[in-house]
């Protein structure tokens, strides 16, 4: 078996990333409804999940939930979409991912961190923090 991943293969990868990054939940979806893991990760340990949190793409966070997804599953560097959403100002998102299992102490930084970082006093109420 080779070490070389098939170029067909990355190149559908990378247009699954890419689905996630614009918000395109149709054809995001009918991708993870074919079969393509829902949990799916790039070479940064991002995933799609974690991609379409940080673009502000809400409903396509909420289908991918809906499919499995993992709420708080981190990355590489240890993020988590629901930090992502935190940092990137996104309510939507933030709310989507807390009622999809998404705990605000996951990750590093965490969300909570993230919200102390930016002064959010808002979200440290919603996520029961003082």
């Amino acid at each position: 078996m080779s070490d070389v991943p098939d170029p067909e293969v990355v190149e559908l990868a990378t247009k699954i990333f890419d689905l996630a990054r614009r918000g395109e939940t149709e054809a995001l979806v009918a991708y993870v409804d074919a079969g393509v893991p829902a949990n799916l990760t790039n070479d940064r340990g991002d995933s799609l999940v974690m991609l379409a949190a940080y673009h502000g793409h809400a409903d396509a966070v909420r289908a991918l939930l809906e499919r499995g997804a993992e709420a708080d599953r981190v990355n590489d560097r240890g993020q988590t979409p629901l930090a992502g959403a935190v940092f990137k100002g996104e309510p939507e998102v933030i709310r989507i991912l807390l009622d999809g299992g998404a705990d605000p102490s996951a990750g590093t930084p965490s969300a909570v961190d993230t919200a102390r970082m930016f002064g959010r006093s808002d979200l440290l109420e919603l996520f029961g923090e003082p």
